[in-house]
Parts: C-alpha cells; sequence; structure tokens
C-alpha cells in the first residue's frame, strides 16, 4: 500500500508567501506512484485547512476550503483528524514534510508536535530548528568553533524605551554602518542598514516589530556565499553559490521581486576558500545538531578574504529561484531525487 505525506504549507509567519510557493516545488516532485499526498495549508490566522490541489496553492483559492484539519498529538493515533459539516474523519499519516518558513514552523513549533505524534517528519529536529531560528543563540553556540562572525550587540525590545543607553551601547562597540535583524525572522523581514544614528533607532522599532529580541551587527563588506547540506550523520556540503544582490542587500525584495537579483552556481573563488566553507557549514550543522536539510550563508570579506559566518537555515526555501535547490541540481541531483533523499533520510531517523 502506498504511504501517506502530509505536506504543510502557508503558516503564521512573514514568509506565508514563500511558503506556499515552496510547497508547490515540493508537492509536485513526490512521487506519486510511491506516495499519497496530503495537502494541508495553514492561514495566516492559524487555521489548517485540507487543500485539494496544487492548483489550488497556485491560485490562492486553497483558503476557502472548508474541510479543517486537526494534528493528533496522541502516539497510538499518527493520524490527522479532518473536519466538514461537524463530521470527523481520521486520515492516517506515514510521514509530514513540513514546508514552513519562519516562525510557528521552521523554529521548532511543529517539530514538537509531531515530536509528541511521534510521526515521522523531514528536516531539523526541534533543538536546531529553534536555537538556528534565533540567530542571537546561533552566534553564542557558533562561538565556540572558531569559525568567525560579524560583531554584534544584543537588544531587547524592552530596552527601546531609553533609546539612548541602547544607542550609546551600540556605538561604543560597533562603526556605522550597522544591520539591524530581529533575532526570529526570515527573508530578511525587519531587517535594514542603519547608517547614523537616526536610521539606526527607525531600523531598531522596525526589527522590534517582528521580534522581542533584536540583534545589531557590523557591517561586512563582501561576497555573499551559500552552502547546501544535506543528510543526517553523514551530511554532506554542496558546491557554492553567491548571491549577486540587485539592492544594496540581500532583502525580502530583493530575493523575491526583483529581477536585477542574480545567483552564481560555481563562482571562482581564491584557493581553498570553497573547502574552507564547506568544511566550516558542516561544522555548524552538526553543532546546531542538524538533520535532514539545511542552508549555512556566508559572507567572503571584501580585502581581507576572511569567511564570515552570517546564518543556518533548517527550511530553505524551494522556489524557481532558491539556491538550496539549485546548488544540488548543480550537482546533478534533480529536484525530484533531493526531495526522495529527504523524505527516506527522514524515515531512517525515525527507524532509528
Amino acid at each position: 500500500m502506498k504511504k501517506t505525506i502530509a505536506v504543510l504549507f502557508g503558516g503564521q509567519s512573514s514568509e506565508h508567501e514563500v511558503s506556499c510557493v515552496s510547497a508547490v516545488t515540493i508537492a509536485s516532485c513526490i512521487n506519486t506512484e510511491e506516495y499519497n499526498v496530503l495537502l494541508i495549508g495553514i492561514t495566516k490566522e492559524g487555521d489548517w485547512l485540507k487543500t485539494e490541489s496544487i492548483e489550488n496553492i497556485k491560485d490562492g483559492s486553497w483558503k476557502n476550503s472548508t474541510v479543517h484539519a486537526i494534528l493528533s498529538p496522541e502516539a497510538t493515533k499518527k493520524a490527522i483528524l479532518l473536519l466538514e459539516e461537524g463530521k470527523a474523519v481520521e486520515q492516517k499519516l506515514d510521514l509530514v514534510f513540513p514546508v514552513l518558513h519562519g516562525l510557528y514552523g521552521e523554529d521548532g513549533t511543529v517539530q514538537g508536535i509531531l515530536e509528541l505524534a511521534k510521526l515521522p517528519y523531514v528536516g531539523c529536529g526541534v533543538l536546531a530548528s529553534s536555537v538556528a531560528m534565533d540567530k542571537l543563540s546561533t552566534k553564542i553556540i557558533v562561538d565556540s568553533l572558531g569559525i568567525r562572525q560579524a560583531a554584534y550587540v544584543p537588544v531587547m525590545r524592552y530596552e527601546l524605551k531609553d533609546m539612548g543607553t541602547v544607542i550609546g551601547k551600540i556605538e561604543a562597540k560597533l562603526s556605522y554602518p550597522v544591520f539591524i535583524k530581529p533575532s526570529n525572522a526570515g527573508s530578511s523581514c525587519g531587517v535594514s542598514r542603519a547608517g547614523n544614528k537616526e536610521e539606526l533607532e527607525k531600523g531598531l522599532f522596525l526589527a522590534a516589530g517582528h521580534d522581542r529580541k533584536i540583534l545589531v551587527e557590523e557591517m561586512i563588506a563582501g561576497r555573499e556565499l551559500e552552502c547546501a547540506v544535506l543528510g543526517g550523520e553523514d551530511c554532506q556540503a554542496s558546491g557554492i553559490g553567491e548571491i549577486l544582490a540587485a539592492a544594496e542587500f540581500y532583502d525580502y525584495e530583493a530575493k523575491y521581486h526583483s529581477q536585477e537579483s542574480k545567483t552564481d552556481l560555481s563562482p571562482v573563488l581564491p584557493v581553498g576558500k570553497e573547502e574552507e566553507i564547506r568544511e566550516d557549514a558542516i561544522k555548524i550543522f552538526k553543532a546546531l545538531d542538524g538533520y535532514g536539510l539545511s542552508r549555512v550563508d556566508f559572507f567572503l570579506e571584501k580585502d581581507t578574504n576572511q569567511v564570515v559566518f552570517n546564518e543556518m537555515n533548517t527550511l530553505p526555501g524551494f522556489t524557481g529561484i532558491s539556491m538550496y535547490p539549485m546548488l544540488w541540481e548543480e550537482k546533478g541531483i534533480s529536484k525530484a531525487e533531493l526531495i526522495a533523499k529527504l523524505i527516506a533520510i527522514a524515515f531512517l531517523r525515525y527507524n532509528r
């Protein structure tokens, strides 16, 4: 009998729309001769809805579904309840593919529910998901590896009541320009660049709208490089991809809406730097207890050619312009083969 895979998409984060696009790619690549695919969309309000087709995701009509879904945390059930007109149908599940980017999906929350339900799922576990989602926690762990990162100052939202003290603390450690980031957010949502005190204050309030924890970082002038990691204990790193951003930095608009932003899947790097980045990516992946997949991002600093770690994404995008699947395609692994590997790796973890 075919096994049933539930693909979760949408979600309550600022990356809701990107998640829907990623889900179309992933669901289209699952081998339907081997698996039944159950599409479950999560609205921005948090409703879980059964979706009839990939076309419904593409045109957004999935949000009109009248079939609500409830994932049972009871480990004996391994099922999702489908509710329509007061009637409940129990749908057995064999695996969940959480195609959720950002908060309430990529941050360990959904992974925790799946652990309670004892359901196999694709991707990193609770610890890696939650730590990697939180940029401050990631920095604390990576500090112990001896891998260079941008210098930073952490700021809590409540501290903004005394803006003068906050700005003084930042200016004592960092020189302008700086980047301001929510500690928990993705796709560069809430990120800004500040070249003076006024822009810094504005950026702090912008970031505070996305998270209670904020990171202010030194600006690293250099090339933006990314590396894909695949596997479990025996993980492997892809080649290196370079982001050629159209904007001043690779923000949400530059990532998803600018035709000028480009990616280079075979950039020319100084001798030894590709291998250094690949080794650092695996070290960071393992230190954060990664499993399944992650994209690890770096800078190659201008003038010094030093490798500087930026962040790790535990559920990277699978859109048509996303680096993670493109890097593996460059290595000869198609999207369908990549999805099959991720599913197999998920079952392997569960069976162990």
